[in-house]
């Protein structure tokens, strides 16, 4: 296990996550995930300098909140999710009941009800966490479009590019759904960036549970939505975005890098120690069916948000 170590290009990260495609076609299987975050991260800072003292000072809220073990006063949280589908075929336009069933995932993985929770290995059954966070579907916009793809420079969520606002941002979580190209399943935006743009974006073909035939397969478990809502709550990738980083949670192993498919158990780290690396964690870039957890210090980091003073406090409030 590991302590926190915080480097200015963690902090301004966004997250967002693609695949390396097979096949041009879009609809081929994609072969594995992989991280799109510079290009984002570049943008953040060029068009926000005062970005990075912003993010300061959550990470020293959330360490402090950490210290002094402070806890929600209910000890648990619900959040409205708003869904803006931006569809140019029948196929982007994904039925409510596809919708549900990734309001449903989400419940379940971050409630501990997940039918693989039962997987977790025993050496991490003492950090295995219910993060008691609900999702509540508040809503779902859906606007036609001619746009093919839409990229991660956060034009769907805006009207004038094409998209749709935020409704509610500091209340509600805003989920996009559209087809975002390059091969990238999702991105998130880190509590303290703009409002304006605040929410999570989820490539249409892996939203929801699927057919395991299908070409969402195998990310086709809701878990890209689990992962980057996940970023949304302050969370960074189990690896550090480094070789042997710190993800800043002390419960978690440190891994070598992020790991693909379903690796077979136990997987260990060459860092120092050589602990068994948490490849089940949410946060890793393994297949939906290979992750399946949070722990207790992921909990807490997640919970710091949303005490007076933190920085989605208001998403709190009755």
């Amino acid at each position: 296990m590991k302590k926190t170590c915080l480097s200015l290009a963690a902090l301004l990260m966004l997250f967002s996550c693609q695949v390396d495609e097979k096949s041009t076609n879009s609809e081929a299987r994609v072969s594995k995930r992989s991280c799109h975050t510079q290009e984002v991260f570049e943008r953040q800072l060029q068009e926000n300098p005062e970005l990075a003292a912003k993010m300061n000072q959550i990470e020293a809220f959330t360490e402090n909140a950490i210290l002094n073990q402070s806890r929600l006063v209910n000890g648990s949280i619900e959040i409205p999710v708003v869904v803006n589908v931006l569809y140019r075929t029948a196929a982007e336009n994904i039925s409510l009941a596809q919708i549900q069933s990734q309001i449903d995932v989400l419940n379940a993985d971050f409630n501990a009800s997940n039918s693989d929770y039962n997987l977790v290995p025993s050496i991490f059954s003492g950090v295995k966490a219910n993060v008691g966070i609900t999702f509540v579907l508040d809503q779902v916009i859906r606007k036609s479009t001619t746009k093919t793809s839409w990229g991660t420079r956060d034009a769907m969520k805006k009207t004038k590019s094409g998209g749709l606002n935020p409704t509610s941002p500091t209340t509600k979580l805003n989920l996009w759904v559209c087809t975002i190209g390059g091969g990238i399943l999702g991105y998130a935006q880190f509590p303290g960036g703009s409002s304006a743009t605040d929410g999570v974006v989820v490539d249409s073909k892996y939203v929801g549970v699927t057919s395991n035939t299908g070409p969402s397969y195998p990310y086709n478990l809701g878990r890209t939505a689990t992962h980057e809502v996940g970023h949304w709550l302050n969370l960074r990738h189990i690896w550090g975005d480094t070789t042997c980083g710190s993800d800043l949670v002390a419960d978690t192993p440190t891994h070598n890098t992020a790991n693909y498919g379903v690796p077979a158990y136990p997987h260990y780290s060459t860092c120092s120690g050589t602990p068994i690396e948490m490849t089940m964690n949410y946060m890793d870039y393994t297949d939906d069916r290979g992750m399946y957890m949070f722990t207790t210090g992921q909990k807490t980091r997640m919970d710091a948000l949303f005490l007076s003073g933190g920085a989605r406090f208001s998403f709190a409030q009755p």
